[in-house]
């Protein structure tokens, strides 16, 4: 497996773990686990945070993958991306505003942002998980140029 392969399977298995961390912590607060459910929590968003500094240096020095499907379907994933790339973002700054919530023991503010944020990041997860097999099992694409080589005209 080469690094165009490596590193999206790692950042999307952290996607993976990250929404199963979030499921086990959300089954261990409704058992009142409060201690487990912190650490499994926080466990969860350094998850997702390892995802995001791989996804970023992936596209910073090795480049994204291009569509490798026909150009009929094309516009269908990139409305899926965008979907995808839409709910990622307000999932980040659900979670982040959760935790906010959580370490500043507002608890009745969390868990109503908890049940709304622990939703969109499944879904996010999952749509995550589906851009993957789209770009790299179903219809692996080419590779574009890192985005430092771009900004710097290489």
């Amino acid at each position: 497996m080469d690094l165009y392969m490596l590193m999206p399977t790692v950042s999307t298995s952290f996607i993976v773990i990250s929404a199963i961390l979030v499921a086990i912590g959300w089954a261990l607060i409704i058992k009142g686990k409060r201690e487990a459910h912190k650490r499994v929590m926080i466990c969860g968003a350094v998850a997702a945070l390892l995802f995001f500094i791989i996804y970023v240096s992936r596209t910073a020095f090795v480049g994204n993958t291009s569509w490798g499907g026909s150009d009929e379907m094309k516009i269908y994933y990139q409305i899926f991306l965008i979907f995808h790339i839409t709910l990622a973002t307000i999932a980040a700054v659900f979670g982040i505003t959760t935790l906010v919530l959580a370490f500043k023991e507002k608890f009745s503010k969390h868990r109503k942002w908890g049940r709304v944020t622990a939703t969109i990041w499944f879904i996010t997860a999952i749509t995550g998980v589906a851009v993957y097999v789209l770009l790299y099992v179903l219809y692996p694409g080419g590779h574009t140029k890192p985005v430092w080589e771009v900004i710097l005209g290489a």
